[in-house]
């Protein structure tokens, strides 16, 4: 196949490494939704988790693989017979199942993390995916912290995962240490050196602490890597993974110099972003390339002008490229079921009926309070209603007393297995009177670690969305709110915080 056609696959790990984001929480509900939002994309392949870690992930996995049947599924196992039988479990009704086995080949991993000799690793290594090569045709094989490891040490054991079985071979940049032309060049030395390499796809697996993860992607596709691992938003582990929107949209947009293109439907890739940025709790930064509110904006008057004047001046890509539409006003208080069903299936939201009616009384009431209702509210609204924790907790009024003369003040009532529960609390501002008064009724104790409040539109009467991350025996909640009225906005994010703690 010539340079020019050359395809690069897309596997994307937001459902595994990108839920490790920390803060992220993501049920089996929201995990289908991705998914099949994933598929709507056109992604390769999705890693839907890592089974044996629990019986949620477990269960996620195995659901995923009934009913998302496009793109391969994968489940990622250590390099372990209990692992990779757990992961095969889980894909057993996969259409296309593929098992995704790492181990570290690194010398600070060998002697700190595994206590194992090279020998041993390359035994280990050669051993486990021929054993998962009974379960399924498909086995993926990750030398973790590939790019720290030996050049010469990791050459012999992909020639030997190849040899096993390993249909795909996975170069990590497990720590985001890699430069990106010394990166391409270990990529370009593996076809070099390794004789049996075009038995197997090589892959990229590039993680963004020095924030080169999608330049390390791109100069690994340029010199021969043939899928790039990568999470919706950029999510995952510490700093993240690099971005499927950016990698994507790179490869797109500069098909004259990669000379090689993706299956990705570009229209849904902002969808997909504010979808898992909803059930994620994970809010997309304005200036995030690609996705971030600001990435087709133009507020300096000579870009403006030139805008205006010829959009390539300043535009390199079309916001209609990547699915994204003018922020008009679509519906109003005297909309329809059917209008308000339609205009969600345009941004990607495909409700049940159950889910549906929920949303539309929500839409109902931010018709009442916002005369203007645009498609940026309708996203928060949607996406904050289903990435609501199922709770214990539900707000059922409030009433603040606040001013420059007065001690803040909040009564709050809660709905609680049926009954009302109201207390009343004092605070150095309302919010803090708020949350003062739902932990009287909780009894959950937790720390409040982050808050942030964001103008979902213009105007006066815009919309307010809180996001705040507590913290609680030592694991860390996202909770959303959204409101016409950021006081009753936070206390919506507090409790949906509160509901996931409870929850767990």
């Amino acid at each position: 196949m010539s340079s020019q056609k050359r395809r690069i696959y897309i596997f994307d790990t937001t459902l595994r490494d990108g839920e490790q984001s920390p803060g992220a929480s993501l049920d089996s509900e929201g995990k289908i939704r991705i998914a099949h939002q994933l598929s709507r994309l056109g992604v390769d392949i999705i890693e839907a988790g890592f089974p044996i870690s629990s019986q949620a992930a477990f269960e996620a996995v195995r659901r995923i693989s009934r009913e998302v049947r496009k793109p391969v599924i994968a489940a990622l196992a250590r390099a372990l017979k209990p692992d990779i039988h757990r992961a095969a479990e889980a894909l057993r009704n996969a259409a296309r199942p593929r098992i995704h086995v790492f181990l570290a080949t690194s010398k600070i991993h060998m002697k700190y993390k595994l206590k194992m000799a090279e020998e041993e690793i390359l035994r280990q290594a050669k051993a486990m995916v021929k054993y998962a090569r009974r379960f399924t045709d498909d086995v993926e094989f990750s030398p973790e912290d590939a790019s720290r490891t030996n050049p010469d040490f990791l050459c012999t054991v992909v020639e030997e995962v190849i040899r096993a079985g390993a249909g795909t071979v996975n170069i990590a940049d497990t720590v985001g240490y890699a430069m990106p032309e010394v990166f391409g060049n270990l990529i370009r030395t593996l076809h070099e050196k390794i004789p049996n390499i075009n038995r197997a796809k090589i892959s990229v697996h590039c993680h963004n602490d020095l924030g080169l993860a999608t330049a390390n992607s791109l100069f690994a596709v340029k010199s021969g890597a043939e899928q790039v691992e990568c999470a919706v938003n950029g999510l995952g582990e510490r700093a993240g993974n690099a971005s499927l929107e950016e990698v994507v949209m790179a490869i797109k947009t500069r098909h004259d110099f990669f000379r090689c293109y993706t299956g990705i439907n570009t229209k849904e890739i902002y969808k997909t972003s504010r979808l898992v940025s909803s059930l994620t709790g994970l809010i997309v930064q304005p200036n995030k390339a690609i996705v971030g509110k600001n990435a087709f904006s133009h507020e300096a008057g000579i870009h403006q002008d030139g805008v205006l004047k010829e959009r390539r001046t300043y535009e390199i890509m079309t916001p209609q490229s990547v699915g994204l539409s003018s922020n008009q006003l679509v519906l109003g208080r005297h909309s329809g079921r059917h209008a308000f069903k339609a205009r969600l299936a345009s941004l990607g939201y495909h409700l049940s009926e159950k889910e549906l009616e929920k949303a539309f009384v929500a839409f109902k009431q931010l018709a009442d309070r916002k005369k203007e209702v645009f498609d940026d509210d309708l996203e928060s609204l949607v996406g904050t209603q289903i990435s609501m924790a199922p709770g214990k907790y539900r707000l059922e009024s409030m009433n603040v007393v606040s001013g420059t003369e007065t001690v803040p003040t909040a009564t709050i009532r809660l709905v609680f297995a049926g009954k009302i529960k109201q207390e009343a609390a004092c605070g150095d501002g309302p919010v803090a009177a708020v949350y003062n008064a739902i932990d009287r009724i909780t009894g959950i104790k937790v720390k409040l670690l982050e808050y942030s409040l964001n103008a979902i539109t213009g105007g006066k009467d815009a919309q307010g969305e809180v996001t705040v991350v507590v913290e609680t025996r030592g694991r860390q909640f996202i909770g959303r709110g959204v409101s016409t009225d950021i006081i009753e906005a936070s206390a919506r994010a507090y409790l949906n915080a509160i509901n996931k703690a409870a929850r767990k």
